[in-house]
């Protein structure tokens, strides 16, 4: 199991100055974060990654009582296929 960090405004893989994936979200204040980013490095696609930093987001967003504006195409993807995710959607 790969092991997800959290930094400052982001989750991620890998060492904090060498990120092997990142999804990467600003505070909008009034409760809202937008993610903004997510990347996965070549050596980890199609390992689940991508929705793995996701879940952790949304886990994120609940626990810190946050609404989330995926902008991301792959975040918003995401969003689309889990309807469980639709109490931290902002809508």
């Amino acid at each position: 199991m790969i092991e997800i960090n959290k930094d400052t405004n982001s989750f991620y893989v890998g060492d904090q100055d060498k990120r092997e994936a990142e999804l990467h979200y600003v505070p909008s204040g009034h409760g809202i974060i937008i993610v903004d980013h997510t990347f996965v490095s070549d050596r980890l696609r199609g390992q689940g990654i991508g929705q793995e930093l996701v879940r952790r987001v949304v886990e994120f967003a609940r626990k810190e009582r946050l609404k989330i504006m995926p902008l991301c195409p792959f975040t918003k993807s995401q969003f689309d296929q889990h309807q469980d995710y639709d109490d931290v959607l902002l809508k």
